[in-house]
C-alpha cells in the first residue's frame, strides 16, 4: 500500500502543481477585475463578478494546495521510513567511490575469483545506479512540491485578502447606489407590525404579499434557475424548503429579475430576504449574515442580495485538515423556500437543484 501511495505521489505532482497554477491564474484575474471595478461603468455588476471570480479561484486553490500538501507529506514519510535502506545505499556508494578500481576488481584467492568479483561488480553497478536515479527523482520531486506549496500558500493568502476587500467594496457600492427603480416605498411602521404579529415565516410572507402591488412580469416555472449561492443542496428537516450548504462569506444573488419585498431579521430565521419574481410567487432566503438593498427595489438577475456568515478557513488549517473534516468545516447554510399563492411548493419547480 505504501508503494502504491508513493507511485501515485510521483506520478501526479505535476498535475497538482498545474491545478494550483490554474487556480493562481484565476485569482490573478479576479484581482485584475477588482482593480478595474473601481472605475467600472457598472460598479456593482463588476464587483459581483469579482467576488464570484475570487470564490471560484479560492476553491480551486484550496484543492490544489491540499493535494500538493498530501503528496509532499506522503513522499517525505516514505523517505523517512526508508532512512536505513538509503543510508546503506549511500554507504555502499561512498565505499565504491573511495576504492581504486584495481582493488575492487582483484581477489586474494586468485584469478578465477577476481573474475567473479568483476562480474559481481558489473551486475551490481546498474542496480545501484537505478536506486540512485530513483532517489534523485524523489528528492527533486520533494523539492518541487515544497516550492509549489510555498507559492500556493502565498497566493491563497493574497486571494483571501483580495476576496475580503472585494466583498467590502461590493457592500459599500450597494449601500451607495440610489439609481435602482422602485416598485413601491416601504412603510416601516406597517412592516414592524407585520413582523410583530407573524407567527411563522409562511404567515409573514403571505401577509406581506397581500400588501404590495403585484408585478406585471409573468414568468413560468421551468426548474432551470441557478441557485442563489454555489453550494450543496440538502433537506431542511421539517421545513418545506431546502438548505444550501456553502463556503463562509459566500455571495448570494437574485437568480432572476425580481422585486425585493423584504430584508431584515425575522423570527428565528436570522436575516430573511423575500423576492417576488412574478405575481403570487415568492422566493424566501434565510440565514444571511449581511443583506443588501432596500424593500421596493426592482433587481435584475445576478444582483447581490447578501453574504453568508462565518470565517474563511485559515491557510494553516487548510494545510492540516483531512478529507473527512474539510467537507463540514465552517460550512454556512442558506435556507431557500418557494411559495406560490398561499402555500410552499417544492423548490425544484423553479430551481435546478442538481
Amino acid at each position: 500500500m505504501r508503494l502504491a501511495a508513493l507511485l501515485f505521489c510521483l506520478a501526479t505532482p505535476l498535475a497538482a502543481q498545474q491545478e494550483a497554477s490554474d487556480a493562481a491564474n484565476q485569482l490573478q484575474a479576479a484581482n485584475a477585475l477588482l482593480q478595474a471595478a473601481d472605475s467600472g461603468r457598472d460598479q456593482i455588476k463588476a464587483l459581483t463578478e469579482t467576488v464570484r471570480a475570487y470564490e471560484a479561484g479560492l476553491v480551486a486553490m484550496r484543492d490544489g494546495l491540499r493535494k500538493i500538501t498530501i503528496r509532499e507529506n506522503a513522499l517525505n514519510a516514505d523517505l523517512t521510513d526508508r532512512r536505513e535502506e538509503l543510508a546503506q545505499l549511500l554507504g555502499a556508494l561512498t565505499t565504491i567511490s573511495k576504492t581504486p578500481s584495481p582493488v575492487i576488481l582483484s581477489h586474494p584467492q586468485g584469478a578465477e575469483n577476481t573474475a567473479r568479483a568483476g562480474m559481481l561488480v558489473a551486475d551490481m553497478t546498474p542496480a545501484l545506479q537505478s536506486q540512485v536515479d530513483a532517489l534523485a527523482t524523489q528528492l527533486q520531486t520533494a523539492k518541487d512540491l515544497r516550492a509549489a506549496r510555498i507559492t500556493a500558500t502565498d497566493t491563497l493568502t493574497d486571494g483571501l485578502q483580495g476576496a475580503q476587500t472585494a466583498r467590502a467594496a461590493l457592500g459599500q457600492a450597494v449601500s451607495d447606489r440610489t439609481d435602482l427603480p422602485l416598485r413601491f416605498d416601504q412603510d416601516p411602521v406597517q412592516s414592524a407590525l407585520l413582523i410583530a404579529s407573524a407567527q411563522t415565516l409562511g404567515d409573514f410572507a403571505r401577509e406581506l404579499s397581500t400588501q404590495t402591488p403585484s408585478p406585471e412580469i409573468n414568468l413560468t416555472a421551468n426548474g432551470d434557475l441557478d441557485l442563489p449561492v454555489a453550494g450543496i443542496v440538502a433537506a431542511a428537516g421539517e421545513r418545506p424548503g431546502i438548505n444550501i450548504n456553502a463556503a463562509p462569506r459566500s455571495l448570494v444573488t437574485t437568480p432572476v429579475n425580481a422585486t425585493l419585498l423584504f430584508n431584515g431579521p425575522l423570527l428565528n430565521y436570522g436575516n430573511v430576504v423575500i423576492l417576488e419574481p412574478t405575481a403570487d410567487v415568492l422566493f424566501v432566503f434565510a440565514g444571511l449574515a449581511e443583506i443588501f438593498g432596500r424593500p421596493g427595489e426592482i433587481l435584475t438577475a445576478g444582483t447581490p442580495i447578501g453574504l453568508l456568515g462565518g470565517t474563511p478557513t485559515p491557510v494553516d488549517s487548510i494545510l492540516t485538515e483531512n478529507e473527512a473534516s474539510k467537507t463540514g468545516q465552517a460550512q454556512q447554510t442558506l435556507y431557500l423556500e418557494v411559495r406560490e399563492g398561499q402555500s410552499a411548493i417544492s423548490p425544484d419547480a423553479w430551481f435546478a437543484l442538481e
